[in-house]
């Protein structure tokens, strides 16, 4: 049965169809620090999907530094009422018109880029992540912190076999945005390569590292992320502000912390690389000039991710294979969960299940 309703506040579009069936979704009304607990627990109509997109019954959706700075307002241009979550594992369930390369039953994910506009010079010159018009997943369009979430078919990523649901989620954004800061870092099989912060992305960058060859050195805060990046295989572990003990070829700074910039530039030989790997950075300090970027070292940052790079993840992953570590909440505590990774205390990956 159908009914027509008109447009929640919650959705896009003037009027769209529902079923009279009820999902579950975490809901963000105002921006505000996770420890308020600002994600409410409610019942909303289920959407159905529109031409070229595809209806997807959510099983799993993996929480992300990205989504604590949309929910506390440090990406202020969120659009509310709103629905988080963008690293998305289901099922598709429903086809809307058009939909030519899914089928009702296949597993797919969903990732932060959701739409681009096609047609602008980045989009055509194989850079839509620059694209000005992008749409993304649990930010301007509702994500997978629900029982169901809609994608364009062109958007939705088919899942390799080899990975759980699980671990597959973490691979839509830690795994796809950690694979293009290594490209951007410009680091090579067998180079040194620098990892500043080792949360959920960093995690599944050192077993791409480890499985190019390269020595991996770790620089972190918490040492529970210190021994997983022993486990996981690095030469060498410091403190967040240690120096490692040997120049290195490229580095990516995964914390969101502007004072790395300096030591991370300075811990680089020669024509080194720095990428940023994040969305948000606090203020970098003012740079030296001869200490910090003369000797043609490169700071650069990484800006969300093309189709490409997620196709290109996947297959790699399935390949070397990567196993992320991660952590387990029911949905309703979503707002727990967000928490415990604003803290720190997650090592690896943390991760809602939607389906019981």
């Amino acid at each position: 049965m159908f009914i027509i309703l008109p447009d929640p506040p919650w959705c896009q579009g003037p009027i769209r169809w529902y079923t009279t069936t009820t999902m579950r979704a975490m809901v963000l009304d105002r921006q505000g620090p996770v420890e308020s607990s600002p994600l409410q627990l409610r019942d909303l109509p289920a959407p159905t999907p529109g031409p070229g997109d595809v209806l997807v019954k959510v099983h799993v959706c993996g929480i992300c530094r990205t989504d604590l700075h949309v929910i506390e307002g440090e990406l202020p241009e969120a659009t509310l009422p709103l629905i988080p979550g963008h690293q998305t594992v289901g099922m598709v369930e429903r086809l809307g018109s058009g939909v030519r390369s899914l089928k009702e039953g296949d597993r797919v994910g969903i990732a932060w880029l959701r739409q681009t506009c096609g047609a602008c010079e980045f989009c055509r010159s194989g850079r839509e992540n620059l694209c000005r018009q992008a749409q993304f997943s649990g930010y301007h369009v509702n994500g997978g912190y629900a029982d169901y979430a809609v994608v364009p078919e062109s958007f939705a990523y088919p899942l390799p076999a080899t990975f759980t649901d699980q671990e597959a989620a973490p691979l839509l954004c830690a795994g796809i945005i950690g694979y293009r800061a290594l490209r951007l870092s410009a680091i090579q099989p067998g180079q040194r390569l620098g990892l500043y912060g080792f949360g959920a992305s960093a995690h599944i960058a050192i077993q791409i590292a480890r499985a190019w060859g390269c020595e991996v050195y770790v620089s972190s805060l918490r040492e529970a992320h210190r021994r997983l990046a022993r486990e996981l295989g690095a030469v060498w572990v410091g403190g967040s502000m240690d120096s490692p003990p040997e120049p290195l070829h490229s580095a990516i700074l995964f914390a969101p912390a502007g004072e790395l910039v300096p030591p991370a530039l300075r811990a680089l030989q020669r024509g080194g690389t720095l990428a940023l790997a994040g969305i948000h950075l606090s203020a970098i300090p003012p740079l030296n000039y001869d200490q910090d970027l003369f000797g043609e070292r490169v700071l650069r940052s990484v800006t969300a991710n093309t189709r490409q790079d997620g196709l290109d993840l996947l297959r790699e992953a399935a390949a070397i294979p990567i196993r992320p570590h991660t952590q387990a909440y029911p949905l309703e505590e979503a707002n727990r969960a967000l928490h415990e990774l604003k803290k720190g205390t997650i090592a690896g990956a943390g991760v809602l299940r939607v389906r019981s």
